[in-house]
């Protein structure tokens, strides 16, 4: 049997049964809670496992993986940021979210503030966000599609990016909160157990010695020791200091741009607890923190066992690096049909990964469409729950088809690179905006509207006016050329101009409710009446 056919067995029998999941979560979904946060039923480990899902994407998976492997020393930085971000997330989000709100991240800035304008900008940041992120995925489903059954076409891949778009869509429509979180779970637990596999048998070629690893690593790139040193990618002599510019840039994006990311917010939710919440971090940030240290051995085997060389040309992003790696080091151990499994194996769980996330963004950002800007802008609250989750799935067959057409320009884009530009935007326009609603007390509603238009605008504007949309031969639009700015990554700009503008947004308005930021200090420290969270 071919690795092709093989792949799309495992592929199949995954999405039956993450389809038989939605199915029977659909059976359960009969309200708003349930729709949007799960009926908040899941414990801290099944959270945890949950977060683990949602974050560790096609970026975390196949991205990190291809830049370690062409680009040695420097493309660990994704790890280490993804990683330490969650810290962020923990001591200053994750437990006074779940406290303040109910289902999005709009509730908490409502709660204090002109509820309208406020949960205008943050449903349009959040489906921005999203639809950021879901360009990765979908990229990065089209470049393993083209790996795995041999459709090299662009055809092919578009019509892989439609399936992986309908799918997802069917996930969130039919089974909301409940449906998405437990295919994550699965997915996670997936995604850990390949990853372990592979890490195992690539350390066991080299006698468990990192170090020699590493070595045949450097040898095998053509670069030398210079893979095992920064400036590689980033900072390099030939950038001069925008290269160093930009390397910091990308390290605040990644480090702060946890805390604002939409899909991650809402996980908070679907706990009971404010102690459950913290538990499910601390069980996502052990998960996550192991996966990334595989991504290590992942990335340096792949130029050690299969080459820098030979996976550029497979993919001249790096994003089939570790499919590329399984099917070497399966071969190497096992012959021709172990090499045909594990590529199976590790392909099927990437698609899992891809599908997983997808799902999670796509309910992100739907809700925030049909309980911020439907319910309580367009409906000044006076829609039904069944009338806010109808309009919710509605909105997710929109989003779906925004992110499907944007995808097809988007494919010549690494997909870890694709995620550090959506975590640029949620650090430049929602993390401002939560961490003064948490922790300012003058803040106020012009304040909120600056930071998430200031720091979401600056941000989308940088990203256009730079090589990564134009001049360049892996930007979008290569043939074209209208770059200002030589920095690929914005957040060095556009998250200082985020606070920036709800400082002055906040000082230049004389609104002031000293009773109500009292009122979510207690609420968010304590968790004292979180259950009845706001709506208006």
């Amino acid at each position: 049997m071919s690795h092709e056919t093989l792949s799309t067995i495992l592929f199949v029998i995954f999405v039956a049964g993450t389809l038989a999941i939605t199915f029977w979560a659909s059976r359960h979904t009969k309200s708003a809670a349930d729709f949007y946060a799960g009926g908040r039923s899941f414990s801290g480990l099944q959270n945890g496992l949950a977060i683990g899902g949602d974050y560790m994407s096609a970026a975390s998976f196949l991205g990190i993986a291809g830049i370690i492997a062409l680009s040695g020393y420097d493309g660990f930085l994704y790890s280490i940021g993804f990683l330490v971000a969650w810290l962020v997330a923990l001591l200053l989000v994750a437990e006074l979210m779940r406290n303040s709100g109910k289902y999005t991240m709009a509730d908490v800035l409502a709660f204090r503030m002109s509820p309208r304008p406020v949960r205008t900008a943050a449903g349009v940041s959040t489906i921005v966000v999203s639809i950021f992120y879901l360009l990765a995925q979908m990229v990065g489903a089209g470049a393993l599609v083209g790996l795995l059954l041999g459709v090299h076409s662009e055809a092919g891949k578009i019509w892989t990016i439609i399936l992986v778009g309908l799918l997802m869509i069917i996930y969130v429509v039919f089974g909301g909160m409940k449906g998405t979180t437990w295919v994550q779970i699965v997915k996670a637990v997936m995604l850990m157990v390949g990853a372990a596999l592979i890490t195992l048998l690539v350390l066991g070629k080299f006698g468990f010695n990192l170090s020699g690893l590493l070595g045949d690593a450097a040898n095998a790139s053509g670069k030398g020791d210079a893979f095992l040193k920064p400036g590689l990618k980033y900072g390099t002599e030939a950038q001069g200091v925008w290269g160093k510019i930009d390397l910091i840039s990308l390290g605040l994006a990644l480090v702060l741009g946890t805390a604002g990311l939409p899909h991650v917010l809402i996980r908070f939710y679907t706990v009971p607890t404010a102690r459950d919440a913290r538990k499910s971090v601390m069980w996502g940030i052990g998960i996550i923190g192991v996966f990334y240290l595989l991504t290590l051995v992942l990335g340096f085997g792949a130029a050690a066992l299969v080459g820098s060389k030979t996976i550029a040309e497979a993919d001249k992003a790096g994003n089939t690096a570790a499919p590329l790696l399984a099917q070497q080091v399966g071969q190497d151990i096992f012959g021709d049909v172990g090499g045909t499994v594990l590529l199976a194996v590790i392909a099927a769980v990437a698609f899992a990964t891809i599908l997983a996330v997808v799902a999670g963004l796509t309910l992100a950002s739907s809700s925030s469409f049909a309980h911020d800007l439907y319910a309580h802008v367009f409906k000044r609250g006076g829609a039904t729950e069944r009338q806010e989750v109808v309009v919710a799935r509605i909105a997710a067959f929109v989003i779906g088809a925004v992110a499907i057409a944007l995808s097809i320009f988007a494919q010549s884009l690494n997909v870890a690179f694709l995620v550090s530009l959506a975590f640029a935007v949620a650090a430049s326009g929602n993390l401002p905006a939560i961490l003064y609603s948490l922790f300012w007390k003058r803040f106020n509603t012009a304040g909120a509207v600056s930071a998430i238009y200031g720091g979401l605008i600056s941000a989308v504007v940088l990203v256009i006016f730079s090589p990564v949309v134009s001049g360049a031969p892996t930007a979008m639009f290569p043939d074209a050329d209208f770059h200002v700015l030589p920095l690929s990554n914005p957040g060095i700009f556009s998250i200082p101009i985020g606070f920036l503008c709800g400082y002055l947004g906040t000082i230049l308005s004389k609104e002031y409710n000293g009773s109500k930021y009292a009122e979510i200090e207690v609420r968010s420290l304590t968790g004292l009446g979180a259950e009845k969270a706001t709506s208006h």
